[in-house]
């Protein structure tokens, strides 16, 4: 923890120093950066040609560069979508420019980061879109992929809860992988993250602060990530961070805060419709055990939460070297009462550059410490199914909360079989955590002097973390009776390091008309965690389990070789491939090496002659690629060897005074090797009307092999009948659509927008060695009944399909109970009537954004759909039945109000009745912005005004507590709060 409390006192420091700068130069010039109607372009960028002395403009589109000396220079004016602007003048102290830029029709010379280096827009072969600072979402965001939610088609970004800072999931085409991970590889600043979990931590990302992100790059197809090989089945997001400029410090402080709000509950009985249920239906000892108390324990364990968000920035230079510094602080609270976090972030940037440029380092460096109390969110359970009738609090031994008992006098101990007091879940269970992550790296880009389209880069980085948490329950506390009370702790850390270096050489021979771009590199990565085990005990101090190793060191090695070669034809034929060569420590030696080769065509037909004069196209251009990516994230590592584990305390042997652990064989397959996927793509980029109306098609088609699956294997053919082993194969096929479109741009009034669209199917085509069209691998259980398996991966099937009994239904359109169709027809109802019905993918996901702007205001708003998913109500199947309200093991419960409706006395968990269609149609973001400006006319200080909203509404017809779930199964979901978030923000 040295290291981060070192990296916090080196930010103070720094934002002193910067701050002591800022009147330290003199002479200047200043303006403003207008577009083609006279509005300001903020973020525009401003360079002083033929040296490292760069700015970019304010709110108000306004720059100033100071410490110039006397004398002629050029600057350069440029902005996203706009023409380069160059203009000479001669500097005589405090001098003014302006700049109006006219838009680039075709937006084509925008630069985007590809993998291991840049390139222009309108060359690109691949499937990528990029998402700026400008278009992210707004509002109280604390984790980064929140910030393109809805804004890239195919690529679907879903908060995995409401708790604070959790991370999201997010699938690029849906996923290529079975039991191997279906994350897409990020790599921020040239770092990729290995995507380990950090104990005590949301999760990874949250460690990272999103108001340091410049923006979000998506590589979707393999052309565009099989430079990436064995970490890309599943695409890549190249995250690039703000950066320093040159001239006079600019520093810029904001802070958001928010208070976020339960916006629906489940659906259960009240008080008053449990005393009635249980008077109309009880016996007499079941109507005795009524309450006379009105509790809603859903209100008893939620609350209002507070978040405050502050961010502090500085960037500028000092004697030539561009620097950025940053500092930010979020305390947020959760919707569960005492759940909260705190996080503390720092950044530095530092960009020299040496030998007339010759070479560009950049260095980066961040860190961020987590506070977490995390509530107990198996409350949420426990609140749904609690007896509402009576009190939260009552005089007993289990430090005065309500509990269901059983026996008598000294013999009275908690009912095993009830659940526990959802308030007591909570307040008597003090969970701890504490995580901390530094990530850094050096990056070097030479170009020769004597040959300066040659190019050597080398990349040196790392990322450590901590994760340290420890969980308390008091002795008095029911939730812990059988053990009076208990104490447990946790501990990881990780520490990862990489080296990269490659060549790249790009020169144009303008008398063929080509330009040769070609890069080859070669990468060494190295991650290890280690897990620290401690004994657990007893409230009373008696250990319980005590590890047989104190700690464990899992530890991965992966070495690459790449290459990439560009050839472009009369700036209209472009023609790309890579290859890569992964080498993973997780195989064995025979089947160590993965090759991932891709080629990619683009014919940007706006370049012929009969399109190029065009006033109505300024964009057409045709892509179409192929290439091959791999996984190795479905298997630990050394799943190649025979290993053996030592049983618990439990299982040992006594020699003499001394006992032995016994050890037990583990499962292994000595042959595992690369799972890969092969893809398909073809692409249409158009624009229309200058550039104001444009967009992209997609079609795909991806096909996985060698599954990493794990499947049921004979008894006696290994040491397990689970193995996880190379077989089967899934297909992918989709469709996406983007369109943007200017549709008004006045001297006052800006109005755009912008729609996507995505469809996207999976199919498992074989799951066993050998050809099987019947064969299934469970793929999730429910809670409620023991050993009851919902979702299977199944041959021509989607994956996670739902397999049920098809339910008949009564003339009033009610289910019967237990009565099911015979869909085989031979007269008895049992597992071969099981069909497989639904799945929790979306069949179509849409984004929608608009932006409308009036002189200084601003309106914003971003929706979102998506059409075919479906969710199994696991809520009303577990808790919507007669017996759970009239138990039988000496206590009443709750129920979901589907009871109601059903009126169903038992169980039926794998009735087609609890397959929900969950399409929805959410409202994420709603905002009003007013940015005031210059705050007086000879000063400097800007600032911005902002209100949002996020979680507006949703339109669903699911009735449950909300329709989104990755998993497919709805219970116990932590709840996506409303969010209602008050922002500033001042630039000086």
């Amino acid at each position: 923890m040295r290291l981060f409390y070192l990296l916090k006192q080196g930010l103070l420091l720094l934002l002193v120093f910067s701050a002591l700068i800022v009147k330290a130069q003199s002479g200047s010039i200043s303006g403003r950066v207008l577009d083609e109607t006279g509005l300001p372009l903020p973020g525009a960028s401003v360079v002083v040609k033929g040296t490292s002395r760069s700015t970019s403009t304010d709110g108000e589109g306004n720059f100033k560069l100071a410490g110039l000396s006397n004398g002629s220079v050029t600057l350069s004016a440029s902005f996203i979508g706009y023409q380069t602007l160059d203009k000479a003048i001669s500097i005589t102290g405090n001098t003014t420019l302006n700049f109006q830029l006219v838009p680039d029709a075709q937006k084509l010379n925008e630069v985007v980061v590809i993998g291991y280096g840049t390139a222009e827009k309108k060359n690109l072969t691949g499937s990528i879109t990029t998402v700026s600072a400008k278009d992210f979402q707004k509002g109280a965001i604390t984790t980064p992929e929140q910030l393109i939610q809805g804004k890239v088609a195919g690529v679907n970004v879903i908060s995995n809860s409401g708790q604070p800072g959790v991370g999201s999931t997010i699938r690029i085409r849906g996923g290529a992988s079975l039991n191997a991970s279906n994350d897409p590889l990020v790599v921020i600043d040239g770092i990729p993250f290995s995507g380990n979990t950090i104990d005590n931590a949301p999760s990874p990302l949250s460690l990272i602060n999103p108001n340091d992100i410049e923006t979000f790059t998506v590589l979707k197809d393999a052309n565009a990530t099989a430079i990436y090989g064995s970490r890309a089945s599943n695409g890549v997001i190249l995250i690039t961070t703000k950066k320093g400029g040159s001239g006079a410090p600019i520093i810029n402080f904001s802070t958001n805060n928010s208070i976020s709000t339960v916006i629906k509950k489940v659906d259960v009985l009240s008080a008053d419709q449990v005393r009635a249920y249980v008077n109309a239906n009880g016996n007499a000892t079941q109507k005795a055990l009524l309450g006379t108390a009105n509790t809603d324990w859903q209100d008893a364990i939620y609350q209002n939460a507070f978040i405050s968000d502050n961010n502090l920035s500085i960037a500028g230079s000092f004697k030539g070297v561009p620097y950025r510094v940053s500092a930010g602080y979020l305390d947020q609270d959760g919707l569960l009462i005492t759940d909260k976090l705190k996080r503390g972030t720092g950044s530095i940037t530092l960009s020299p550059r040496l030998f007339k440029d010759h070479l560009k380092i950049d260095l980066n460096l961040k860190g961020s410490i987590t506070n977490s109390h995390f509530a107990n969110s198996g409350a949420i359970g426990a609140a749904i199914q609690f007896d509402p009738t009576q009190p939260i609090y009552t005089q007993n031994q289990y430090g005065n909360y309500f509990e269901w008992t059983q026996g008598a006098g000294a013999e009275m101990v908690p009912n095993p079989n009830a659940p526990r007091n959802p308030v007591s879940l909570i307040e008597l269970n003090d969970n701890n955590g504490n995580a901390a992550r530094s990530v850094g790296n050096a990056k070097f880009d030479y170009s020769f002097h004597f040959l300066p389209e040659l190019h050597a880069n080398l990349n040196l980085g790392y990322d450590v973390s901590k994760g340290y948490g420890s969980i308390r329950v008091p002795i008095f506390a029911a939730q812990s009776a059988a053990t009076n009370g208990s104490f447990s702790r946790a501990l990881r850390t990780g520490n990862d390091k990489f080296s990269e270096f490659y060549l790249n050489y790009a020169h144009t021979v303008e008398s063929i008309k080509s330009r040769f771009d070609a890069t080859a590199g070669y990468g060494y990565y190295d991650n290890s965690t280690t897990g620290y085990n401690f004994t657990n005990y007893t409230g009373t101090g008696v250990a319980l389990v005590t590890p047989v190793f104190p700690f464990a060191v899992e530890r991965n090695k992966l070495l690459s070789y790449y290459g990439r070669f560009v050839y472009t034809l009369a700036d209209k034929y472009i023609l790309s491939g890579t290859m890569r060569a992964d080498a993973s420590s997780r195989f064995s030696e025979k089947n160590r090496w993965g090759y991932f080769p891709s080629v990619g065509f683009t014919w940007r037909v706006i370049g012929e002659n009969f399109l190029k004069d065009s006033k109505v196209v300024s964009d057409l251009k045709l892509r179409l690629s192929y290439g091959e990516t791999g996984n190795k994230d479905g298997i630990a590592n050394y799943d190649y060897l025979s290993k053996y584990y030592a049983n618990t305390n439990t299982g040992q042997y006594q020699v003499g005074n001394t006992f032995y652990n016994y050890y037990a064989p583990a499962g292994y397959d000595p042959d595992l090797k690369w799972e890969t996927t092969t893809t398909y793509n073809a692409g249409l980029d158009y624009g229309f009307m200058q550039g104001r109306l444009y967009g992209s098609l997609d079609v795909y088609y991806k096909k996985t092999k060698d599954l990493l699956s794990t499947i049921n294997i004979p008894v006696g053919t290994n040491f397990t009948n689970l193995l996880t082993t190379n077989v089967g194969n899934m297909e992918v096929k989709g469709a996406e659509a983007s369109l943007n479109f200017v549709a008004i741009k006045t001297d006052n009034i800006t109005w755009d927008f912008g729609i996507n669209a995505a469809y996207n199917k999976r199919k498992i085509t074989n799951l066993t060695l050998n050809p099987d069209p019947g064969s299934k691998v469970s793929a999730g259980d429910i809670t409620g009944g023991t050993g009851v398996t919902l979702k299977w991966n199944a041959v021509n099937q989607i994956p996670s399909s739902f397999l049920v009994y098809k339910q008949v239904y009564n003339a009033a359109g009610l289910p019967l109970e237990g009565v099911y169709e015979d869909l085989n027809g031979d007269g008895v109802i049992n597992t071969s009537d099981q069909y497989f019905y639904k799945s929790p993918d979306p069949n179509f996901t849409f984004g929608f954004n608009t932006s409308f702007s009036y002189k200084k205001w601003t309106f914003n708003t971003v929706l979102r759909a998506n059409i075919g998913n479906y969710v199994y109500d696991n809520v009303a199947s577990n808790f919507g039945i007669k017996s759970n309200i009239l138990s039988t093991v000496g206590i009443l419960n709750n129920a979901s109000t589907d009871l109601l409706t059903t009126g169903f006395n038992q169980t039926q968990y794998l009735s087609d009745y609890y397959i929900r269609n969950a399409s929805f149609l959410k409202m994420d973001n709603l905002g009003l912005a007013y940015n005031i400006g210059k705050l007086s006319k000879n000063g400097n200080t800007t600032m911005r005004i902002s209100a949002n909203c996020q979680n507006v509404f949703v339109v669903s017809n699911y009735k449950g507590l909300d329709p989104e779930l990755t998993s497919g199964i709805d219970f116990n979901l932590y709840p996506r709060p409303r969010t209602y978030t008050l922002g500033l923000n001042v630039g000086f």
